[in-house]
């Protein structure tokens, strides 16, 4: 028995997490329509890691040949020494089903959405929110809409949340990213782990010969928590001056830089409330040192969509919901956590760290992979 068949959901934001929902209730019959507030929808030009437990769920949703043509195929994950230049390990995913792939987060968007349009997935955009009732209800552009199931795919700064949650503070992690792309003549599909003391850059392929760039240093100081503060360039070369030639050649060649910093938000108490719900960074922001962001919300869509259709309880459906998912991404999220740490090592604990990569690349390779089995290996579809 399906019962999201008829049933009318409307999605609000237009992102991965939030298309992937759409995509995945429309398969089980639902009528739904996606609020975005952008004028299109689209991603900013960066790259995300799809791995392969987000991949599982994406290729039962029937994009799986979008997919496979789309994405760079990773061969392996390298933690490198950013100060020497030397390769540190290599941990290999070339044997990974689904395989571990690199996209353009606009690419991913547009997949989705061809998708969503292909199910009859309604779209709305330039549709500003400004707040939710309790029963679910809310004006887009001046219309009253009254869905039977309304989900909250609005991301860190959710109005949503706002609704079924007291507000919680936010605290900074004394770290900053920048987000940079830069063109490559001849791209080596893997992900780099490039650590230095108190800071670490992460490099990987994107289609079209380029390499994405996600850069970290510890800072005391942050303002403004947001995305999209313009900088310098130089402000990001000379944070890794000291570091190697590969290093700086990579930087030398970023015209364009995105600062922000990384702020740490508690897991939200509750996912759901009446027939609201919320899911990906609108539940739980995660800090992007463990490539799951996107996977974790890809997840989140798979799981809410597949609970409201097996149960004829809408509340049963998200209770259970919440329940399948809120210890995963606590754990999620207190990995990459600790990889935020653990990328930043100096002094005698770098080397003991960086020395037990080297004896685990070297003796016993898949131990690596089987520490991340619990994440990769998951798989929602089961």
């Amino acid at each position: 028995m399906h019962h999201n068949a008829g049933r009318d959901v409307a999605i609000i934001g237009g992102g991965i997490g939030g298309l992937t929902a759409a995509l995945a209730f429309a398969r089980r019959g639902a009528q739904v329509t996606v609020y975005e507030q952008a004028p299109a929808l689209t991603e900013v030009g960066a790259g995300l890691q799809i791995t392969p437990n987000g991949a599982r769920a994406l290729n039962q949703l029937g994009i799986d040949k979008a997919l496979d043509a789309t994405g760079i195929a990773a061969q392996a994950v390298i933690p490198m020494d950013a100060m020497s230049g030397a390769q540190i390990a290599r941990f290999d995913l070339s044997n990974q089903t689904p395989p571990y792939r690199f996209f353009h987060r606009a690419a991913l968007i547009d997949i989705l959405a061809r998708g969503c349009a292909a199910a009859g997935v309604k779209v709305v955009l330039e549709a500003q929110i400004a707040e939710i009732q309790a029963d679910g209800s809310f004006l887009a552009q001046d219309k009253p809409v009254r869905p039977s199931l309304t989900i909250g795919a609005d991301g860190l700064r959710s109005i949503v949340r706002g609704r079924i949650n007291k507000p919680a503070q936010p605290f900074f992690t004394g770290q900053v990213a920048w987000r940079a792309m830069v063109t490559t003549d001849k791209p080596d599909p893997v992900a780099r782990i490039w650590m230095a003391p108190g800071r670490h850059m992460v490099t990987y392929p994107l289609p079209n010969g380029r390499l994405n760039i996600v850069a970290v240093q510890e800072r005391s100081q942050w303002a403004d928590e947001g995305w999209h503060h313009a900088d310098d360039p130089g402000n990001l070369r000379m944070a890794f001056a000291d570091c190697g030639w590969q290093v700086k050649s990579i930087l030398g060649d970023v015209e364009d830089v995105r600062l922000w910093g990384l702020f740490r938000h508690p897991v939200a108490l509750s996912w759901h409330m009446g027939s609201v719900a919320i899911l990906g960074d609108a539940a739980h922001p995660t800090l992007p040192f463990l490539a799951q962001g996107a996977n974790l919300a890809i997840e989140d869509a798979y799981v809410l969509a597949r609970c409201c259709d097996e149960d004829a309880s809408l509340a049963n459906g998200l209770r259970r919901y919440q329940d399948l998912r809120r210890a995963r991404v606590v754990k999620a999220i207190g990995a990459a956590n600790r990889n935020a740490r653990n990328y930043h090592l100096s002094g005698i604990k770098r080397a003991v760290a960086h020395a037990g990569l080297r004896g685990m690349g070297r003796l016993a390779p898949d131990a690596f992979l089987g520490r991340m089995r619990w994440l990769y290996d998951h798989d929602v579809t089961a």
